[in-house]
């Protein structure tokens, strides 16, 4: 019988998915969860009831009105504890509705990174081969908190300007795309493992950010614990207390694509964000990563980025100013949390450029949500 290749997933040499070109990616974005080739979704037991206080000041800031009236916009989120202070979305997208989130995602893994820490399950000084004797040259010998702070140098590459970019390529590994023509379709952690380095150290002092270093992470905390990824992503919904469907990607062995995979509502996310604006305490009481390893991240220790972006800092898989601490996805996506107000703000949109990057974009974003803090 005839048979054809998948069109959403094809990749011809030197161009992106079908899925993933401008023009196709908004409709992607609002539906990732339903066009990668593999995954599971999960549910909480518990809800956490969100209440509403509508703050009419966040609608009346510039910032927010440029924001949520572009034409990329799909959603905003804004929470003080349980109280819902301001919501927003496009006419194309709702409240219940799952986003990717892409690497928003990475926040996971500080949670676990966090648990297994605590447990003294990981030495932060350790290196990645002490718990994964197979990896390759390009994490073998550097340490765990190197790894975290994205601070290691790799021939894995992250510029979404070439479309032969390895973070490109690693979407075949991930289940986003196909594989080349007469290439046999490769795992996650078989693809983690062809990553070389002749020198790990970097010297640049600047972040050096690389999505990869987030599954290399999650292995290793699964290896530890001795609990599978999904085990640990089911204890972090139950503890957010999301209303929604938590959707997550994996390869084709079922391992969670840790680095970019996950798929939520605004609201979700921002309840998933109360975690870390409750000092690790989930919404049903128990502990969910550890408060020390966040504040760890919150003394930027970690690498700066480059300038004019010079005062937000990397460290243990998040981003911070000394005060907010947060993650951005690839594509127009923001989750900031203030632990000292108890403050959410959650922010999706999509670009439509041909590498989906905007610095400038990720800037306003950044201001805009501080704003809000500010509030």
């Amino acid at each position: 019988m005839p048979i054809h290749s998948n069109p959403d997933l094809v990749a011809e040499s030197g161009h992106l998915e079908h899925w993933n070109r401008p023009g196709q990616r908004r409709n992607s974005f609002h539906n990732l969860h339903r066009i990668v080739r593999y995954g599971f979704s999960l549910r909480a037991s518990k809800v956490l009831e969100l209440s509403s206080c509508n703050d009419a000041r966040i609608a009346e800031l510039d910032s927010v009105q440029n924001l949520c009236n572009s034409g990329i916009f799909s959603a905003m989120v804004v929470l003080r504890d349980d109280q819902l202070a301001y919501e927003q979305y496009a006419p194309d997208f709702s409240a219940d509705q799952a986003h990717t989130i892409m690497s928003i995602t990475k926040t996971m893994i500080h949670l676990i990174i966090g648990r297994c820490v605590e447990s003294s399950l990981i030495d932060l000084r350790a290196t990645v081969c002490d718990y994964l004797p197979e990896i390759g040259s390009g994490y073998a010998d550097a340490s765990i908190q190197d790894v975290l702070d994205m601070n290691v140098v790799n021939d894995y590459s992250e510029d979404y300007s070439d479309p032969d970019t390895m973070a490109l390529l690693h979407n075949a590994s991930m289940g986003w795309r196909l594989p080349a023509a007469d290439n046999r379709q490769i795992s996650n952690r078989e693809f983690l493992c062809t990553i070389e380095s002749n020198d790990l150290l970097n010297h640049s002092g600047e972040v050096n950010y690389k999505s990869a270093n987030t599954d290399v992470l999650a292995w290793v905390a699964e290896r530890v614990s001795g609990l599978s990824l999904r085990d640990h992503l089911v204890h972090i919904v139950e503890a957010a207390g999301i209303e929604h469907t938590f959707h997550m990607s994996t390869d084709h062995t079922g391992v969670p694509n840790t680095n970019c995979g996950a798929s939520l509502s605004a609201r979700d996310l921002a309840r998933y964000g109360l975690i870390f604006a409750r000092q690790g305490i989930g919404a049903n009481g128990k502990p969910v990563g550890n408060y020390e390893f966040m504040n760890s991240a919150r003394r930027c220790k970690g690498p700066a980025f480059p300038e004019p972006d010079n005062h937000i800092y990397y460290g243990n898989q998040l981003k911070t100013n000394g005060r907010w601490i947060g993650h951005g996805g690839w594509g127009g996506q923001f989750l900031m949390i203030d632990p000292e107000t108890t403050t959410v703000v959650v922010f999706f949109s999509v670009l439509e450029n041909q590498s989906a990057s905007d610095d400038n974009h990720k800037r306003a974003i950044i201001q805009m949500a501080e704003e809000v803090i500010e509030k």
